[in-house]
């Protein structure tokens, strides 16, 4: 880029050191150094001038936010793999490119995918809260703080993607035996290799699982995907695992099940309004019943990074006259 203008990149929110100061040498970025969530008039400011927005998860940029870009914003480099926050059609009727940073939180989401599949069962965040709270504790006994056993268990993956493959390599090392519904099933030597029994029917699939894991992405095909029907399928011995996105179950019927003891509990990282949690679901937290993260399944300080590089490759390429290596097509319906 010698001789030629930086061009203005806006970053939404604060990135690792090592990031934010090869972008500011590449780039006239923009740093958010407070790490405050932008307004949506900030936004609105910032897709006025730039000429490339960083956005992230955080960050609603829907069709009317896009509408008022000014005629510079040309890239919509997304830090972060999903685009649901993203009105990627409007963008492409806008002629504005869209990036996402695809397969980099692999192994980190399915290593806390996997965490959570043995924290719920083993009841391992109630046990270490007994200890964190007056420390006090009366010794071990036979029938205290039981939980369910993992090994030998059936695991129905709901999505069989890069991370879904990735959870059920794990899990078969734990002993688990591997399930799976796919829009499509995966190639045969895979099958062979997790030794996965496809179900093409969602429904029969939920109806004989010990433990449900959703990481399928957010489309509009998948709102909802677990309902109300369908988590009523569940044996009344089942957890539910999420790591992918809130919007996929239906979060209210969630709760009313555990509630009332019609399944035995769930680990969720995402939630349906996120940051906002429901109270009801907090609720449960402290009975108990659920585990519950702050959306932490890729925070990793190598996966941050990582997706920090990816976000550069796609500026540059952008930059450079050449189609960026992560664009992301708008969803034919």
């Amino acid at each position: 880029m010698a001789g030629r203008k930086k061009p203005l990149v806006v970053i939404t929110r604060k990135l690792p050191d090592q990031v934010e100061t090869r972008m500011r040498e590449l780039f006239d970025a923009r740093l958010n150094i407070d790490d405050r969530p932008m307004s949506r008039e900030q936004l609105a400011a910032a897709v006025q001038e730039a000429e490339v927005l960083v956005p992230t998860i955080t960050d609603r940029i829907d069709g009317t936010l896009i509408a008022s870009a000014g005629e510079n914003l040309k890239l919509i480099a997304n830090f972060g793999n999903g685009v649901d926050h993203i009105d990627v059609a409007a963008a492409a009727k806008r002629g504005i490119t869209v990036t996402n940073t695809p397969n980099v939180l692999t192994e980190d989401t399915a290593d806390m995918t996997m965490g959570l599949i043995l924290t719920v069962p083993r009841r391992i965040v109630e046990g270490a809260n007994t200890l964190a709270g007056d420390g006090k504790w009366a010794g071990w006994s036979p029938t205290w703080m039981l939980g369910r056993r993992i090994w030998g268990k059936r695991l129905g993956i709901v999505g069989m993607g890069r991370i879904g493959t990735a959870v059920a390599r794990r899990a078969k090392a734990f002993g688990l035996s591997i399930h799976y519904h796919n829009r499509k099933r995966v190639m045969d030597s895979l099958e062979d290799e997790l030794e996965a029994t496809y179900w093409e029917s969602l429904d029969q699939m939920l109806a004989r699982m010990d433990i449900i894991s959703v990481n399928c992405p957010s489309t509009p095909a998948t709102f909802h995907l677990l309902s109300a029907r369908r988590l009523a399928l569940l044996q009344p011995t089942a957890y539910l695992v999420n790591t992918a996105r809130g919007d996929i179950i239906d979060e209210d019927a969630l709760i009313k099940l555990i509630h009332e003891g019609r399944i035995a509990g769930a680990g969720l990282d995402v939630f349906e309004h996120e940051p906002a949690i429901n109270p009801k679901l907090l609720k449960l937290a402290a009975q108990n019943k659920v585990v519950l993260l702050p959306h932490m399944g890729s925070a990793t300080i190598e996966g941050r990074i990582d997706m920090g590089d990816k976000v550069i490759i796609n500026i540059r390429a952008h930059q450079d006259g050449h189609r960026p290596p992560d664009r992301v097509l708008p969803v034919r319906v």
